[in-house]
């Protein structure tokens, strides 16, 4: 009888190519920015790895992942690389993604996976959500001059308030994803490649008509805001223009130099009109396109109207607090402290 012949489990630089070409790409098929932001985290460790082992990265072994590398690339994320907890969190998601696939292609690296998947990821404080008044949002809005510029920006934040989209939704938004007969709304693509369809007031329908009339070269493909050059604007380019649009908003409402605006903010500003407008939380999970009613539900904590309301209909219990008496010696000691 012959002896069979374990097969050679895979090197560790196959199990990575595998995981983006097979795995990623072809059996989930990832989107190309998600894509990315693990190419990026991988490539990150694998130059701390190789570094702090003495070999090349094509070098490394499954078995090198051990807890303390991993925690050690952890802590110079934090501490050279100065990145936010969340960041450091990301890294982390994408190396156990990696290790789990790894896990299951290579059987006998399955207590190294199991080691190193037992790093947690690490807690911080989650800031309240920041978001402007009905007044504020007016005044960012303001009145559209006779520029082209201007005309532009003016859609832009309209756009932005009206969706709630986020910045990569809003400039990735072509002329043909936005329905103005009938039913006006507007086709988002957001992450993971999903697609939702937000309706439109109709004060921005008046207003995408007016834009397309002066722009009638912009059809089809193209970029619904584009900049100069006619090409989709970027996120910097959006955040430029707010900041120029807030620091107008403060002449007539200063408190709004008191926040940190940014376009994100804008989506948080949504949301909670929508939320204080009676709009129910699951309506407005969709509405962001959140995969989580847990994010929607922050803007619940982060609303102190609401919480006051709420308040205001249940009756404070009709008791009188009595002055405390330090019932012996000791007790009146420790008082006096």
């Amino acid at each position: 009888m012959r002896n069979s012949i374990a097969p050679k489990p895979p090197s560790f630089a196959s199990l990575v190519q595998q995981f983006f070409t097979e795995y990623l790409v072809s059996q989930r098929a990832l989107s190309p920015r998600t894509v990315a932001c693990y190419r990026d985290a991988l490539m990150l460790f694998l130059d701390f790895a190789s570094r702090r082992l003495g070999r090349a990265p094509t070098d490394i072994r499954m078995a090198d992942l051990l807890p303390d590398l991993i925690l050690a690339f952890l802590d110079h994320l934090e501490h050279n690389r100065h990145n936010s907890i969340r960041s450091r969190n990301l890294r982390l998601t994408a190396l156990r993604a990696f290790l789990k696939f790894a896990g299951r292609r290579d059987v006998t690296s399955l207590h190294v996976v199991e080691q190193a998947m037992a790093v947690p990821m690490k807690r911080f404080e989650q800031p309240m959500l920041g978001y402007l008044t009905r007044q504020e949002m007016e005044a960012v809005l303001g009145q559209p001059g006779p520029l082209w510029s201007s005309q532009r920006d003016h859609l832009l934040l309209t756009m932005l308030y009206n969706t709630g989209a986020r910045v990569s939704e809003i400039i990735g938004v072509r002329v043909v994803d936005v329905i103005i007969d009938g039913a006006a709304c507007v086709h988002l693509h957001g992450k993971g490649r999903k697609l939702r369809s937000i309706p439109l007031w109709d004060t921005t329908v008046v207003e995408v008509r007016a834009w397309l009339r002066r722009n009638p070269t912009l059809r089809g493909e193209a970029a619904l805001l584009p900049n100069r050059y006619g090409q989709a604007m970027s996120r910097s380019n959006v955040a430029q223009r707010l900041h120029l649009a807030v620091a107008r908003a403060a002449e007539s409402e200063p408190d709004i130099l008191k926040k940190a605006v940014s376009p994100h903010t804008l989506r948080h500003t949504t949301a909670m009109h929508l939320l204080q407008s009676g709009v129910p939380f699951n309506v407005i999970a969709v509405w962001l396109g959140h995969e989580s009613m847990n994010t929607t539900h922050r803007y619940i904590e982060a609303n102190l109207a609401m919480k006051e309301m709420a308040l205001a209909r249940l009756e404070p219990p009709d008791t009188k607090m009595g002055k405390f008496r330090a019932p012996d010696a000791l007790m009146r000691f420790l008082q006096s402290l």
